[in-house]
């Protein structure tokens, strides 16, 4: 099963009021297991950042000037995320711009049924308390001392972390559902089935060894495993 766990920073809060997206980050998961795949980029909003935003993120119109607007990076971000099921933290502000910028360039909007929304998962988990993605790193011990701000690549990161804790931790399956292709093929999974041989094993038991067994077992005193030979217990 492949996951995109997905953040972006935006110039303010409002996606239908003409905001936004300046950053998105997202890091990839197959089986739960990071594999090191991430996509990353910073985009010029073609309008100017709110001081709002500005005190989050740090992410200034100078900086963002020269950077490319998102139709430049639509084709490979909607290329990164395809097919994949999202892991966002209060999914429905990610999802909202994502959105609003595909629907810009008259494309697709995110599947609604491929959304993971980490909030929502803490609340259930953790009803009355914070959680937030610092609480949440407090709650489980995962280290945010980079988090200075806000940063999109780097709450992804941490969120993949907070993540796996919220459906059970790092060992939950042992890893065994990391085997394999990751997409379908062969291998371990996690799903419980016994897997179908399709060619049975040869016995290993030659006809001379089964009776000899067999001759055994019947002189036994208690013979336990009569039954297992079809034979009556005479006691």
């Amino acid at each position: 099963m492949r996951e995109i766990v997905l953040d972006t920073e935006t110039t303010g809060v409002e996606a239908n009021k003409g905001d936004r997206i300046v950053e998105i980050g997202c890091v990839e998961l197959v089986n739960h297991c990071p594999t090191g795949n991430s996509f990353h980029v910073y985009i010029n909003p073609e309008r100017p950042m709110s001081d709002g935003a500005f005190q989050v993120h740090g992410l200034s119109d100078a900086f963002l000037s020269d950077k490319p607007v998102f139709a430049a990076v639509a084709e490979d971000f909607a290329g990164f995320i395809d097919g994949a099921r999202l892991v966002i933290h209060n999914a429905a502000f990610d999802v909202g711009f994502i959105n609003m910028e595909f629907a810009r360039l008259g494309r697709p909007p995110v599947r609604q049924e491929l959304v993971v929304d980490t909030l929502s998962m803490a609340r259930r988990k953790h009803p009355g308390a914070s959680n937030s993605l610092d609480a949440l790193c407090s709650r489980y011990g995962i280290d945010n001392s980079r988090r200075t701000r806000h940063g999109a690549l780097l709450d992804a990161e941490i969120l993949a972390e907070v993540y796996i804790e919220l459906i059970g931790g790092k060992q939950a399956d042992l890893g065994l559902g990391a085997v394999g292709t990751g997409r379908g093929g062969p291998g371990l999974t996690a799903s419980g089935e016994r897997p179908v041989r399709q060619r049975p094993l040869a016995p290993r038991l030659s006809p001379e060894e089964k009776a000899a067994h067999e001759a055994f077992v019947m002189k036994l005193k208690t013979p336990l495993w009569r039954g297992y030979l079809g034979v009556p217990d005479e006691g």
